[in-house]
C-alpha cells in the first residue's frame, strides 16, 4: 500500500480517538475495472483477528465463497452493499475481497477503510470522505451515527491515578532519584508509592505509566521485545552485536534505530510481510540478509499487554543546586490499542526499533532492547481515545 498523505493520516487519528478498528486497502485500476481486489495480508490479519473470516479455512472455488451484509458511507448518504470474500481456483487460491457498488464512490489508489461493526461492514473511501466535518456538524447523518454507537467510555481507575499524579505536582520540583535518562519515570513511580520492577505488567491497576522529559520531538517506548530466535536466522544478541557493531571507548556496541522506510548506517532496515504475519529485520549485506524475525502475534500481545491503558507523563526539566529535579505537568491518557494499526505504523516509519547492544571489556554482552518506539504523532494513530490533562 502507498504512503499515507498527512490528510488520511489525520482522519485515522479522529477515528482512533474514537475507538475506531479498521483495515485499509488501496484498490488498483485493475481491480476496479475487473471488482476484484487482493485481501491483503493487513486485510486477512483484520479479518482473521476480528473473528470474521479467516481465508486459511477456506476452500477455494464460487461455492465455498463467503456472502456479508455491508455499507458504504459517503457524505451524508449510506448505500446498502454486499462483501464477497472468497478464493478462486487458481494455483495458490490466492484470497479475495469485494464490495459491490465500490466502483461508484472510489478511483484507483484511493485508500478505503474497512470497520466491522454489528455483523456487517462498513466502508468508506478515507481520502475523499471528509470525515472531521461529518463527525463535528450538527446535522445527523449515518457516518456520524455509526461512529457514536461505536464509541467507548472512560473507567474509574483511570481518575484515581489522575488524582495522585495531580497531588505530585502540586509539590513542585522533585528531585531525581538516580542520575540516568529513566530517571524521569523511576522518580515519578518512587513518589506514587509503586515499587520499581522490571515486570512486563502494567505499574498501576493495570494502567502503564510512561514518563518523558519535555520534547515534542523525541520517540516514546512502546516496550521491549526479543526476537522470535526460533524462527531467525541469529540466535541471540551477541551474533547481532558481532554482525554490525563498532568500537566506542571500552565497549564494543550497536547502538542505533531501525525503520522500514529507510536504511540506517548499519545497512538494516525493517520489513512487514503481513502474508507470513512477521517483521523482519534485514541487512543489505548479502551474507547476512533476513537475519532475525518477530511475529505479528506476539508483538500484538506485548502491545495489549503492556497498554491496554497508559498515562504518558510530560515533565519540565531543571537543575537545582546541581540535582536534576522534575515538575510532572501534562499527562495524555490512551487505551485499547489497535493492532492493525501498529502493523501499518511499522509499515509507515512512525514505529521503529532501537538496538540497544554492548559488550563491555570483560566481554560480557548486555542487550537493553530491542525497544519498539513510536513518533509523537503516532500516538494518537495507535491508541483510542487519547485524552489530556493539566496537571497543575
Amino acid at each position: 500500500m502507498r504512503i499515507l498523505s498527512d490528510s488520511e493520516q489525520n482522519k485515522i487519528k479522529i477515528l482512533t480517538k474514537n475507538q475506531i478498528s479498521l483495515a485499509l486497502i488501496e484498490p488498483t485500476e485493475t481491480g476496479l475495472k475487473k471488482s476484484i481486489m487482493d485481501a491483503t495480508g493487513p486485510v486477512r490479519n483484520f479479518l482473521k483477528e476480528n473473528n470474521i473470516h479467516d481465508y486459511d479455512l477456506q476452500q477455494q472455488g464460487p461455492e465455498h465463497k463467503i456472502i456479508i451484509n455491508a455499507n458504504i458511507y459517503a457524505d451524508f448518504t449510506v448505500t446498502s452493499s454486499n462483501a464477497s470474500l472468497y478464493r478462486p481456483i487458481t494455483k495458490k487460491g490466492d484470497p479475495r475481497i469485494w464490495f459491490s457498488g465500490l466502483t461508484k464512490f472510489a478511483v484507483p489508489n484511493d485508500i478505503v477503510s474497512i470497520i466491522f461493526y454489528n455483523g456487517e461492514f462498513h466502508i468508506f473511501n478515507l481520502t475523499q470522505l471528509n470525515v472531521e466535518n461529518l463527525l463535528s456538524t450538527t446535522i445527523h447523518n449515518p457516518f456520524k451515527e455509526l461512529i457514536a454507537e461505536i464509541s467507548g467510555n472512560a473507567n474509574q481507575i483511570a481518575f484515581e491515578l489522575l488524582a495522585m499524579l495531580r497531588k505530585v505536582a502540586s509539590s513542585g520540583p522533585i528531585p531525581s532519584m538516580v542520575e540516568a535518562d529513566t530517571s524521569v519515570g523511576r522518580t515519578l513511580e518512587t513518589a506514587l508509592g509503586i515499587n520499581i520492577n522490571s515486570s512486563k505488567q502494567p505499574d498501576y491497576k493495570g494502567i502503564e505509566l510512561k514518563s518523558f522529559r519535555s520534547s515534542r520531538t523525541n520517540r516514546k517506548n512502546l516496550f521491549a521485545q526479543v526476537p522470535d530466535w526460533n524462527l531467525s536466522k541469529f540466535k541471540s544478541s551477541a551474533e547481532i552485536l558481532d554482525a554490525f557493531g563498532y568500537k566506542r571507548g571500552s565497549d564494543f556496541k550497536l547502538y542505533c534505530t531501525v525503520s522500514a522506510i529507510t536504511r540506517n548506517s548499519q545497512g538494516l532496515n525493517l520489513r512487514l510481510d503481513s502474508d507470513i504475519k512477521q517483521i523482519i529485520e534485514n541487512s543489505d549485506k548479502p551474507e547476512f540478509g533476513d537475519f532475525v524475525v518477530w511475529t505479528l502475534d506476539n508483538l500484538h500481545n506485548r502491545l495489549h499487554e503492556k497498554h491496554r491503558e497508559t498515562f504518558w507523563v510530560e515533565a519540565d526539566s531543571t537543575i537545582i543546586g546541581g540535582r536534576e529535579h522534575f515538575q510532572y505537568k501534562f499527562v495524555e491518557h490512551t487505551k485499547k490499542p489497535i493492532s492493525s494499526q501498529f502493523d501499518l505504523l511499522v509499515d509507515q516509519g512512525i514505529i521503529t526499533l532501537d538496538h540497544l547492544i554492548k559488550r563491555n571489556s570483560v566481554g560480557k554482552v548486555v542487550e537493553k532492547g530491542p525497544l519498539f518506539k513510536i513518533k509523537p504523532k503516532g500516538l494518537d494513530l495507535l491508541f483510542p481515545p487519547s485524552e489530556k490533562y493539566n496537571l497543575i
